[in-house]
């Protein structure tokens, strides 16, 4: 454990700890299995436990590649399309993409926020933004706001359980870590369950105008 300690301690220390960290955020804002937010947390553990690198740097850096990200995502729906790649064309992608036009047209700037704190719903709705040609102004402006939000969530999270949890950097990395993902679970089995009402009933609602 002393051996992980001092490899976790010599990572915080580092001056590539925060760059290395952003990489992944900015690559998670297009392929979903990236760890950005895993680093996140992490990094906001290891700000609280070893005092470095600074909790305030952590989010600092984390909202501005998130931000980034989500803005190269928009710029590839805008330029590019959401058909253009074959995996744009795939039965998943194709029914969260629907789901994005349909919840920007009704209100964008909520569903930009909160997206972000969701992965896969992320991806879409930066992709459809562009798509639809939402307005640039307006969408960097909620998309800046959204980065900075999720990555004081996210790193808030480590910082709160390396500060509670005994057992040193190594129990505060790990629990924290499951700690987010689980709540990340939590948020995506919540946000089918409603998807899946709402499912049932468009289809007893157009059931019952057909048989009236």
């Amino acid at each position: 454990m002393d051996g992980i300690d001092g490899w976790l301690q010599t990572i915080a220390a580092s001056p590539w700890a925060l760059l290395g960290m952003a990489a992944l955020v900015f690559a998670d804002a297009f392929l979903v299995v990236i760890p950005g937010e895993a680093a996140v947390t992490a990094f906001g553990a290891l700000a609280v436990s070893h005092g470095t690198p600074p909790l305030a740097g952590v989010i600092l850096v984390a909202g501005a590649a998130a931000f980034a990200g989500d803005a190269g995502c928009y710029l590839v729906g805008r330029t590019v399309g959401v058909e253009r790649w074959a995996w744009m064309r795939g039965p998943r992608v194709r029914a969260a993409l629907d789901w994005a036009r349909a919840r920007l047209e009704r209100n964008a700037a909520v569903v930009l926020f909160t997206a972000r704190f969701v992965p896969f719903a992320r991806l879409a709705v930066n992709l459809a933004a562009g798509a639809a040609r939402v307005n640039p102004v307006r969408y960097l402006g909620v998309a800046a706001l959204a980065a900075l939000a999720w990555a004081a969530y996210q790193a808030v999270i480590g910082a709160v359980v390396a500060a509670i949890v005994p057992g040193g950097p190594v129990v505060a990395v790990i629990v924290s870590i499951v700690v987010a993902v689980g709540i990340g679970i939590g948020i995506d089995l919540v946000l089918a369950r409603r998807a899946k009402r709402r499912g049932e009933r468009r289809r007893v609602d157009a059931g019952n105008l057909t048989s009236g």
